[in-house]
């Protein structure tokens, strides 16, 4: 990724001496590239998550500003779009610097109008990239930027003509290095566009279908045996589709039999991904129950699924390393602890001291009545932050779509759920807490106020002591 960064700024086409400065720094910093250091950790077969926020900051912030003045987003992005349009002459890593800075761009910033006015000259030019089979890392990066197009513009027609290529390119074998990359982006990209790019109800069961034989099989249906990232990709798809389904009770008992299977798997991520997979299955049950009263027809050993799961609560195989081994604990406790009280993700039933929700302590036993009264649960302790809002993530089904969003969009998802209005739907079930208010703007009241302040203060100082 660093190369990549090098490469884009050295074709010279909109950087600001500012800007070479700022890249010069970083790549003179031992910080900067993290990738001999890092452990393996949830969604490994991704690029660095990093990689691409300093990518995107860098190409972005490359156009913010030069010598002549600020240039507006848009018609920054604007002018890669007609970048990304030419054609002519360019080698696979000409395409590949293109599409990474197209992707990029619209990551880290929402422009709807920009993309909306040219889709039938950037669709075709994506699609091309993807299938041509140049270079795996063009086809890498022009599946994440199909992802965020449909994610940005919500297009209700782009899913019938992604799907067949996309479906056909996972199964395929198209690259020799990287087609395991290639088939996870599929992956992803089949789950944005069934979600968000107009997918019929019979298409979403089509694509549920699909994982689930990928799932089964533990990748040999796509000629990706035994591959840990992929299954974990299919897991983590089927949840993001699943949090949308009307009815998940037809396929109910396969998909939990397929799913408690992963839970052997020698791959933390796909144990992981499995785990928060059951979890959101069961929720569909229980709400189910509730809404009818009645009960979903799914058939699985419960207590012997229960044990299983308080099992990797406590995993401490010396073949697992303690990072990933702490990941096991503390997703698989959450899960246990979903499933014995009826909760979301990240419940917590230990009890702080009502007064002051910042201190606590463990008041589960002994004292009485009144002494219990002036303690609460902690409650849900998964959060996601974006400014001064707090976003309470309280259903697996929350969780799954808070799950694909950060791993497709990265930092650009603070962005984009503000002004995005597709993203802000798929996480418009959370609850919101504001963690401050925002300073009054253009109110006279506080201008007059503010005022005043520094006219006393002004006062006070002038008037000094004598002498």
């Amino acid at each position: 990724m660093p190369d990549m960064r090098k490469k884009i700024f050295e074709s010279g086409k909109t950087m600001s001496r500012k800007a070479r400065s700022r890249l010069e720094s970083g790549q003179a910093s031992p910080a900067s590239s993290r990738g001999g250091s890092r452990a393996t950790s949830r969604h490994a077969s991704d690029e660095d998550e990093s990689d691409h926020d300093s990518l995107g900051s860098s190409v972005f912030n490359s156009d913010d500003s030069d010598d002549t003045g600020p240039v507006p987003p848009a018609e920054t992005l604007h002018a890669h779009i007609v970048d990304l349009l030419d054609e002519k002459r360019d080698s696979g890593r000409d395409r590949e610097i293109k599409l990474a800075t197209y992707t990029e761009l619209i990551r880290h910033h929402f422009s709807s109008e920009e993309l909306e006015g040219r889709m039938s000259d950037i669709l075709p030019i994506l699609l091309k990239s993807i299938r041509s089979g140049r270079t795996a890392q063009g086809a890498l990066w022009a599946l994440k930027g199909l992802a965020i197009t449909i994610l940005t513009t919500g297009s209700e027609q782009i899913h019938e003509t992604v799907y067949p290529m996309l479906k056909s390119l996972c199964q395929g074998t198209g690259y020799e290095d990287g087609n395991e990359a290639v088939k996870i982006g599929c992956i992803r990209t089949m789950a944005v566009s069934t979600m968000c790019g107009g997918a019929s109800e019979t298409a979403a069961e089509d694509f549920l279908d699909f994982l689930l034989g990928i799932v089964e099989s533990d990748g040999h249906v796509i000629d990706a045996g035994d591959s840990g990232p992929v299954v974990s990709a299919a897991l983590d798809a089927w949840g993001f589709v699943a949090s949308d389904a009307d009815d998940l009770g037809e396929e109910s008992t396969r998909a939990i039999e397929a799913f408690t299977e992963q839970l052997e798997s020698a791959d933390v991520d796909v144990q992981i991904a499995a785990g928060a997979a059951i979890a959101l299955l069961l929720e569909a049950a229980r709400d189910h129950e509730k809404e009818t009263e009645e009960p979903w027809n799914m058939h699985y050993d419960q207590d012997k699924l229960l044990q299983r799961l308080i099992a990797l609560t406590k995993e401490s195989s010396k073949s697992i390393s303690k990072r990933n081994r702490r990941q096991l604990h503390s997703n698989f406790s959450s899960v246990v602890t979903s499933l014995e009280l009826g909760k979301g993700p990240g419940y917590s039933n230990a009890r702080r001291f009502a007064g002051n929700p910042h201190t606590g302590g463990n008041s589960q036993s002994g004292g009485n009545k009144a002494d219990l009264d002036d303690f609460e649960e902690y409650g849900y302790r998964q959060r996601y932050r974006i400014q001064n809002l707090s976003l309470i993530i309280d259903t697996w089904s929350l969780s799954s779509r808070l799950n694909m969003l950060k791993i497709v969009l990265g930092n650009g998802l603070a962005s984009h759920y503000l002004l995005n209005p597709v993203v802000r739907d798929l996480m418009s079930s959370a609850r919101t807490e504001l963690l401050w208010a925002p300073k009054a703007r253009n109110n006279p009241v506080v201008e007059l106020r503010e005022a005043a302040s520094r006219s006393s203060s002004g006062q006070r100082k002038s008037a000094g002591p004598k002498g």
